[in-house]
């Protein structure tokens, strides 16, 4: 198992541990559907298609992003995804072993602050709705750089509070007030739906979360904004001959 630093981070995991089972299905639910056609974008943006890539997912869950890197790359590459939640990771074997594009992946407990890889092991590392849940950005930004070959991509998918206008009030309401609801009647944890609320509602705004890429070594780092700003996706690459 990882070692976990703090309370917090034990809690995280614990907190997914917990709700493995229904989280897929919580997710679709929660944002519409609209988390498969963000998490294609945040695989499209790695131009993985038709090369043999090794690729990571970073605090990868149930392996949706997983396998959607691998059905990107055809029938060359491979990719692995890294979590430090064991629950999740045995939701991610069980879909591992149905699917084709499972063939071409697999996957490790451990965690994103002192991944068990050499340096430059990946071409590319991608991340969806994990940024909030790591207890030091500082590091696993700068894990990410080390584990990136030159000219590597990164991709991080997150959820972030908009700021203005009359949608940041509705989704207020509806993230803040009835997603907890949702999770405790769907998911039988309103605790762990609550966390997700919270994480989203103290969370760095992008543009902080872009220095820090930038502060780790990585250049051309560019925001792209969905569903008015609650959804962004860092595109960010190291540098040739880093």
């Amino acid at each position: 198992m990882p070692q976990l630093k703090n309370h917090r981070e034990r809690f995280v995991q614990e907190t997914f541990n917990d709700i493995a089972g229904r989280y897929d299905f919580l997710n679709r639910v929660i944002s519409f559907h609209l988390d498969t056609v963000w998490r294609r974008r945040a695989i499209k943006v790695l131009e993985l298609k038709g090369t043999g890539k090794f690729v990571l997912d970073l605090g990868s869950g149930t392996g949706d992003l997983t396998f959607a890197a691998a059905k990107e790359m055809g029938n060359q590459g491979r990719v692995f995804g890294l979590d430090f939640s064991a629950g999740m990771l045995r939701h991610a074997e069980i879909k591992r072993h149905k699917l084709v594009q499972g063939e071409k992946t697999a996957f490790v407990l451990g965690s994103a602050l002192a991944a068990p890889f050499g340096d430059e092991t990946f071409e590319a590392i991608v991340t969806a709705f994990v940024l909030r849940n790591i207890s030091d950005l500082n590091q696993f930004f700068m894990e990410s750089y080390r584990l990136l070959s030159p000219g590597g991509r990164l991709a991080t998918l997150d959820m972030f509070p908009p700021t203005r206008g009359i949608f940041s009030y509705l989704y207020s309401f509806y993230f803040y007030r009835l997603v907890p609801w949702i999770g405790a009647g769907l998911a039988s944890n309103k605790t762990a739906y609550r966390y997700l609320s919270d994480s989203v509602r103290e969370f760095n705004p992008p543009e902080t979360i872009a220095e820090l890429i930038r502060q780790a070594g990585f250049i051309e780092i560019r925001i792209e904004r969905f569903f008015k700003g609650a959804v962004c996706l860092h595109v960010a690459q190291k540098p040739q001959g880093a």
